[in-house]
């Protein structure tokens, strides 16, 4: 069947021949983060090609003095966690921890910025859960944070005696400047610049969309997940440190308004805002406008696949912004 050339390029590797790709590593320093927030006023930390791959650290969003309260060893908190804690002066509104911004050379207005999750690995043996989020009069305020020990080896966390949760590192946050007119936004809830989305799909071997609104991209990362489940509804995952390898890519051929992905076996759309009807209103819509691009079909049959064959998710239920996505199986719309 047809399908309208847009959509092809959609979810395929770029046909847009790449120069000759370098490869970075940018780790979590005081000079290397943007701490809590996202800005298309932000200075660059790293510069690259489009096509280049980046390895990156990012930092467990939480302090050294709460960590060590939780029961962490002194010796176990890193000093990169500690040295950002203190050194850095210019923090917030939000909380996150974002290793960037990344300036992808060629990126502007209008563009789509490929991010390729190549691979995630835990820096860390211990992650932590805290409590509050959708229903915080569960928590008991003595006791907020948790820290739950990852055997990196086996890739499971032992919750408590015969419960044992299997480890899908992502991360949390993965976005671009906002439209320089939003200012500083904070790091806390996701938008049409991505941020922290909090999607545990993003995980090794998946592709994120985002579009670009600001020269550069501006691409930031953090907020590190061992495990969490879909909606976040304590306002937290297993929180950890996370390093990644990524490879950046400028899209001029596509122009999205909101953060699309791929996974190997789901097409994944998006919609947040900060109320749950109008989120998933944006989400439906943004998955009936795929395949009916997809699939050259009317609005009305796309609709129709999407109710019959695709599966509604609550994304996260916590950060301000509320986000929800849809699956749809590539196995039902084909590739």
């Amino acid at each position: 069947m047809h399908r309208p050339l847009v959509a092809l390029l959609l979810l395929a590797a770029s046909s847009t021949p790449l120069a000759a790709q370098h490869f970075h590593r940018l780790p979590a320093t005081p000079g290397t983060v943007a701490y809590g927030y996202y800005s298309a006023a932000a200075t660059p930390v790293l510069r690259i090609a489009s096509g280049d791959t980046v390895q990156v650290e990012t930092l467990i969003t939480n302090r050294p003095d709460r960590l060590e309260a939780a029961g962490v060893a002194a010796a176990d908190v890193q000093q990169s966690l500690r040295d950002i804690v203190t050194q850095v002066t210019d923090k917030g509104p939000g909380g996150h921890i974002l290793t960037g911004p990344i300036y992808v050379e060629g990126a502007d207005s209008g563009d789509v910025l490929e991010v390729r999750i190549l691979r995630i690995d835990l820096a860390l043996p211990y992650g932590y859960n805290g409590c509050g989020g959708f229903l915080p009069t569960n928590c008991d305020s003595t006791q907020r944070t948790r820290i739950i020990p990852l055997d990196r080896r086996r890739m499971v966390a032992q919750f408590a005696p015969g419960v044992v949760i299997p480890l899908h590192p992502f991360f949390g946050s993965m976005g671009v400047a906002p439209p320089r007119d939003s200012g500083r936004v904070s790091s806390n809830p996701p938008g049409i610049h991505a941020g922290n989305m909090d999607n545990k799909e993003l995980v090794t071997g998946t592709t994120l969309f985002i579009p670009v609104h600001a020269p550069g991209a501006l691409f930031e990362i953090g907020d590190g997940h061992a495990a969490q489940g879909d909606g976040e509804v304590d306002q937290t995952a297993i929180e950890t440190s996370l390093t990644g390898r990524l490879r950046l890519i400028v899209r001029k051929d596509l122009h999205l308004t909101w953060p699309r992905a791929e996974t190997p076996t789901h097409f994944i759309a998006m919609g947040m805002d900060k109320d749950l009807t109008r989120a998933t209103e944006i989400a439906v819509q943004n998955a009936i406008d795929f395949v009916a691009a997809y699939r050259g079909w009317s609005p009305m049959e796309a609709y129709r696949l999407v109710s019959v064959a695709c599966d509604v998710r609550v994304t996260e239920l916590v950060d301000g912004n509320v986000g929800v996505h849809v699956m749809i199986p590539k196995s039902i719309v084909g590739r």
